[in-house]
């Protein structure tokens, strides 16, 4: 088949979380099963900077209508392996800038402006280049316009650039919500402009695009998928969700098993197995060492690799403090985020550096560091509509502390509810239930011999994008 992705990122060439590394992993697996995928992504700073965008094979440039006016995108194409093309969008005044989507304070007032364009260009690089696709996946709020963006240009055209669609929805709390005024960039039909289209309480909803015109709608776990149909967790899509609902399916995503693996993992001062845990007993000391904490330290060591948000249950790892300055512990988080709670996290460690460490960096090999180097690893999210630093702890021996969410539920199982087959903890998303689970975990770190049991048998389980890939295989072949 030939598949084309579109996402706002794309991993390695740029990343502000699990979405990065979803679509990658994905469409690197599909290049290996033999499938011609093409991926469109913005042409951001970071990934014109990126070595494979100087090794372009092909440039152009198109002109986009914006509403009552035109503007000029350049079109970069390469070639990273076999049957794997990225295609960059840039334009200067839009992309060349040092966020994604905002400046870590607030998003940026024009995102409405930047996607509309990003989607309208892939939609004419299609048509232009005739890169007439089986299907085009789109991914999340910034790509959601491309089904009724693509069927609109094709009947204006009289061609087809794409047998299906399929949109995927890997957060719904994030919908691309802007003025009404952003639907005369779009130069669509004012009918779109209802409420069986984009209209959403007055204002425009690139999500609900998604959701209404692509012929396949999917998310990243089932569990998360039944979640968005109800009002607890549907974000006020919960009703245009079931409208679709016969069109719904949750995918678990995978994990990338060339970049996540402590067997080959070049980023870790020493490799590992289940079969000899030596080399994450050496990560555990260098992680020590890096956090400038005793390497005598016989206590567990809890890692935390998030955005530092609301969603990620930060709050809940907040008022949890007294545990991690009572209890023989260390903590060490990683992120990036909201400033209330970064602020609020930086003064715990300032006050407790023996017990804490905050490391506001977006660093990849930290990240593996933490994750190999920690005894447990905490998720506390509100909700989680797949997560990958679960998987990612049950591959690297490191046993995870999650709330009974999304995916966390249809990837950890419980130790207790599943003694013979449990890999992780999971704990109700309150204050009280972390404090269970971090009590549990205490427990557990004292009975070395079932904890080494626990973190083989989580080490011993497939994650990889094999798996997902085939279950979108079967699917992308069902809706075509």
């Amino acid at each position: 088949m030939k598949i084309v992705h579109v996402a706002s990122e794309l991993f390695p060439y740029v990343k502000t979380g699990g979405l990065a590394d979803a679509v990658g992993a994905l469409a690197s697996t599909f290049a290996d099963r033999g499938h011609e995928v093409i991926v469109f992504l913005p042409g951001y700073r970071a990934a014109l900077a990126h070595p494979d965008a100087g090794r372009a094979r092909r440039r152009l440039r198109l002109k986009i209508e914006m509403g009552d006016r035109f503007a000029s995108c350049d079109i970069l194409e390469f070639s990273p392996k076999k049957n794997l093309s990225i295609f960059l969008v840039s334009r200067e005044e839009f992309f060349d800038r040092a966020g994604i989507y905002g400046n870590g304070e607030r998003d940026y007032e024009d995102n409405d402006n930047r996607y509309i364009l990003f989607t309208k260009a892939v939609v004419e690089t299609l048509r232009v280049l005739e890169l007439r696709a089986d299907i085009l996946h789109a991914h999340d709020w910034p790509t959601a316009l491309l089904p009724i963006f693509l069927r609109y240009a094709e009947r204006r055209h009289g061609v087809t650039l794409a047998l299906k669609t399929v949109f995927t929805i890997h957060n719904l709390a994030f919908q691309g919500v802007f003025p009404r005024t952003a639907f005369s960039r779009m130069n669509l039909p004012e009918e779109f402009m209802s409420i069986d289209g984009l209209e959403f309480y007055g204002q425009v909803s690139f999500m609900k695009a998604g959701i209404l015109f692509a012929d396949q709608v999917t998310t990243v776990s089932p569990q998360y998928a039944r979640e968005i149909q109800t009002s607890e967790f549907g974000c006020g899509l919960e009703g245009v969700l079931h409208t679709r609902a016969d069109d719904l399916v949750g995918l678990l995503n995978g994990i990338d098993t060339h970049v996540w693996n402590p067997a080959i993992d070049p980023l870790l001062p020493a490799r590992y197995s289940a079969d000899d845990l030596s080399g994450k007993v050496a990560c555990r000391g260098e992680l020590l060492k890096r956090m400038k904490w005793p390497a005598s330290f016989a206590g567990p060591i809890f890692g935390v690799v998030a955005r530092l948000t609301e969603q990620k249950g930060i709050s809940l790892l907040l008022a949890n403090r007294s545990f991690f300055l009572t209890q023989d512990v260390k903590l060490v988080v990683l992120g990036t985020g909201e400033g209330a709670l970064v602020r609020a996290l930086a003064e715990w460690a300032d006050g407790a550096p023996d017990k804490v460490k905050l490391s506001l960096q977006l660093d990849e090999a930290m990240s593996h560091l933490v994750e190999a180097g920690s005894d447990f690893f905490v998720m506390p999210s509100l909700f989680e509509p797949c997560g990958l630093n679960q998987m990612y702890s049950q591959a690297y021996g490191t046993i995870p502390i999650v709330s009974s969410v999304g995916g966390l539920i249809d990837t950890v199982v419980d130790i207790d509810n599943d003694p013979a087959g449990g890999t992780g903890i999971m704990f109700a998303p309150t204050a009280q239930g972390l404090a269970k689970g971090l009590d549990r975990a205490m427990e557990l770190f004292r009975n070395p011999a079932r904890l080494r049991a626990i973190q083989k048998r989580g080490m011993g389980r497939d994650f990889g994008w094999n798996r997902a890939a085939a279950l979108y295989e079967e699917l992308y072949a069902n809706v075509i």
